[in-house]
């Protein structure tokens, strides 16, 4: 059970606090990229507890600035985007991306006021379809390359949706593989959903999910974070192998649709300590999106508004269908895990009482990932570096992080399998690891 103190440590993520000091110590998605278009408006965001504004300048540079004016507070996500920055309505300060103010036409000919003022701004990157800041101090780490990101752009799909709870609990559900063979069991699941298991006869996901209800789960605490593995009978003689990952601060990666050719990758990026965004990127390594995976993609669209909500919420109790339960649908929320998965970790409330909670076999990935979590905040607290944070722009690739979805002999080393894995380099094409 988790003490109601290193609870609070975990999911409070403001300015100040522990866990928001260590979060801030790496990359985080801010938006995605078709928020902020060229020629489009600024973006009002709210992130780790702080309000904030999001620019693409004339040049097409994209600034994140604090969002009230360091003159009279005025909100500069209704500035203008003019002369090589944003301007404030107010009074005309003119603020470059960097946050120095470049203009202030009410002043004196002459005045150096300007340059005495550097509003709040975080450095911004773009990639992937998304725009990542990092909010810290110091120097900026290395941006890690992960593979979906550095994929040719037709290899894969970015979008996000917003969650009604605390980061923690969607995070955790990320690595909770126990809950496939129950929440997202259908027996009528179409074939587009999910690709066939390498190694298998076209079988399924699923199909193993429901074959094998009790898996094997099995952790391993590693520089970036923790393996997770799971491991199902698949017959006599082989085993069901399932590898996705916990990385530092609050990334995940699993199977997805794609069933280990690519993953999906995902942030669950607070923007207080009762709401926050996940950021998905769908990606497939061998070749571009097909027709099948684009059906997949669409079929998202109808669970989430224009403005990036849940169609399901509680207030509706999540559109369930208890007619469906009967006919193959076990859950009754729709055919789609995003709806299902936001409803259980959004159920126990905002901030979940993790001291009503009773961990079980299962739930080792979660033990596993609060010790890491608690070790890496405290290391921060102790004036260390951040775990996972890259300062050689050599190691910016991570090739330790792989997604395994495959039958394997019941003789395999399992946990050394995920060193057989192509991956997609910098250049964007397969090459193997060695």
């Amino acid at each position: 059970m988790l003490m109601a103190d290193e609870n609070e440590i975990l999911v409070r993520t403001n300015q100040g606090t522990p866990g928001g000091e260590w979060m801030r110590r790496y990359w985080q998605p801010v938006a995605l990229s078709e928020e902020l278009p060229e020629n489009g408006a600024p973006l009002a965001a709210k992130m780790l507890g702080e309000d904030l504004v999001l620019f693409r300048s004339e040049s097409g540079a994209v600034g994140l600035l604090g969002r009230r004016c360091a003159h009279r507070g005025a909100d500069l996500s209704l500035g203008r985007l003019e002369d090589g920055g944003l301007r404030c309505l107010y009074h005309g300060w003119l603020y470059g991306v960097d946050g120095r103010c470049l203009e202030q036409p009410a002043e004196p000919e002459g005045s150096d006021f300007k340059n005495k003022i550097r509003h709040r701004s975080y450095p911004c990157k773009e990639l992937g379809g998304i725009i990542f800041t990092y909010m810290g101090p110091g120097e900026a780490p290395v941006f890690p390359l992960y593979e979906p990101l550095i994929a040719p752009e037709n290899h894969r799909y970015a979008y996000k949706v917003l969650h009604e709870c605390n980061y923690l609990q969607a995070h955790e559900g990320e690595i909770d593989p126990a809950h496939l063979s129950y929440l997202h069991r259908r027996t009528n699941q179409p074939a587009w959903r999910q690709r066939a298991i390498k190694g298998s006869d076209g079988v399924q996901p699923m199909a193993m999910y429901r074959k094998d209800a009790a898996p094997r789960i099995e952790v391993e605490e590693t520089d970036f974070g923790v393996r997770v593995y799971s491991i199902r009978r698949a017959d006599d003689e082989k085993i069901y192998l399932r590898l996705t990952n916990s990385i530092f601060p609050n990334v995940s990666t699993i199977i997805g649709p794609m069933a280990g050719d690519g993953y999906d990758i995902n942030w669950h990026v607070p923007i207080d300590d009762y709401n926050h965004w996940k950021y998905v990127v769908i990606f497939r390594r061998s070749g571009p999106l097909e027709a099948r995976d684009w059906k997949n993609i669409h079929s998202l669209r109808p669970e989430m508004t224009p403005n990036y909500r849940l169609v399901r919420n509680a207030a509706n109790n999540y559109l369930q269908d208890r007619e469906s339960m009967k006919n193959g649908n076990f859950s009754g929320l729709g055919t789609n895990n995003l709806p299902q998965d936001a409803a259980m970790v959004q159920s126990p409330g905002a901030i979940q009482n993790r001291d009503e909670e009773h961990l079980g076999t299962t739930d080792k990935a979660i033990i596993a990932n609060r010790r890491a979590f608690l070790k890496a905040i405290k290391q921060v607290e102790a004036g260390g570096e951040a775990p996972h944070v890259i300062r050689d722009p050599a190691k910016a690739r991570v090739p330790e992080i792989a997604v395994i979805s495959e039958i394997v002999g019941g003789s395999e080393d399992w946990r050394s399998y995920w060193k057989k894995i192509k991956r997609i380099d910098d250049e964007g094409y397969s090459s193997a690891h060695h």
